[in-house]
């Protein structure tokens, strides 16, 4: 699974033609001021939120997602979402984004079509707290804008739901031109199955037939670099006992020489220490929510060489020390 979201450049053009300082947002969010200047623009999601909670801070709109979710030009939609509007319907298309997001991001786009209502919803994977409001208004916003890009009409959802409560629903209902529901179980957009069925006057065979031979071929070949970097990562978990397992010992492991190993890391877009650290950070989630082990045996089977080595790693994944996340996500029979 990849870790990084793929922030579109087109982010910043958007927030400028909004009146929002772009390097205000990046300097709220603790990001690099030249963020936005790099070809590939690559987040955790730790980082996104911050950057949709600044976009928020900074602009002071309350309605800056819905805003920023409203697109009119077709040139600026992503190539995947291009494709998508090539498809058929609102369905097919959701379906088409749904398939190939874990190519871009870690996370899944959720969707359902029961009788009369089509739902969609997006899960965050390495989320460990709500995502922003702002993030949640951009997600819906923007799924309105591809269906009316679809359909050729200005069509509006047939209900939005939140989870967190909302003390602005009056306006969000005029601007999603929708009902808005708070407290719901999940982040959800709703549209009618009448217009989720509506056939896209965007609707391209011959367009489609030709871009989603290539999203099947990324699709391919990253199963096949998930798999083996799942493959380094578990080999790295089996030997975190007490020690730090070196490239050699891992590559001993799977058969091959610490240069081949390098190499496949290299072209899988990442090296030996990434890995080790994401099998580390794993695996202390894995030990501070299920198991009773104090901060010292954690760190000790992790292979740090002190609790202190431990806590600073600690923090830099989740941006809090050990202690303090475990207090919020053990179970209750550890508390």
């Amino acid at each position: 699974m990849l870790k990084h979201f793929r922030v579109p450049g087109r982010l910043a053009v958007k927030l400028n033609e909004l009146g929002v300082s772009v390097p205000a947002v990046l300097r709220r969010a603790g990001l690099p001021r030249d963020l936005f200047d790099k070809t590939r623009i690559l987040v955790s999601t730790t980082e996104l939120f911050a950057l949709w909670r600044a976009i928020d801070e900074v602009s002071s709109d309350p309605l800056i997602g819905i805003k920023v979710g409203i697109e009119s030009k077709m040139e600026r939609f992503h190539p995947m979402a291009i494709a998508a509007l090539s498809t058929e319907n609102l369905v097919a298309a959701t379906e088409h984004m749904a398939r190939y997001k874990k190519l871009t991001a870690p996370e899944e786009i959720l969707l359902q079509l029961d009788g009369d209502e089509f739902r969609v919803g997006f899960r965050w994977l390495l989320a460990v707290n709500a995502e922003p409001h702002t993030l949640t208004d951009y997600c819906f916003s923007w799924m309105r804008s591809l269906a009316r890009h679809g359909t050729g009409t200005q069509l509006n959802p047939l209900r939005a739901e939140y989870v967190q409560q909302r003390t602005n629903v009056r306006q969000l209902e005029r601007s999603l031109g929708c009902e808005v529901i708070t407290g719901a179980a999940c982040n959800t957009i709703l549209f009618r199955a009448s217009d989720a069925t509506m056939p896209f006057v965007t609707r391209n065979v011959e367009l489609f037939d030709l871009l989603a031979p290539q999203f099947e071929e990324q699709l391919r070949l990253y199963q096949e670099e998930d798999g083996f970097l799942e493959l380094v990562r578990r080999t790295i978990q089996d030997r975190l006992t007490g020690h730090r397992p070196s490239i050699d010992v891992v590559s001993q492991a799977l058969h091959m020489s610490s240069r081949t190993l390098q190499r496949r890391l290299q072209d899988s877009g990442s090296n030996f220490q990434r890995i080790l650290d994401e099998a580390r950070h794993q695996m202390a989630r894995y030990y501070l929510s299920n198991s009773a082990l104090d901060l010292n045996e954690a760190a000790y089977l992790l292979g740090f060489e002190d609790p202190n080595s431990f806590g600073r790693a600690f923090r830099s994944w989740e941006g809090v020390p050990p202690s303090d996340w475990r207090e919020t996500h053990r179970p209750a029979k550890f508390m």
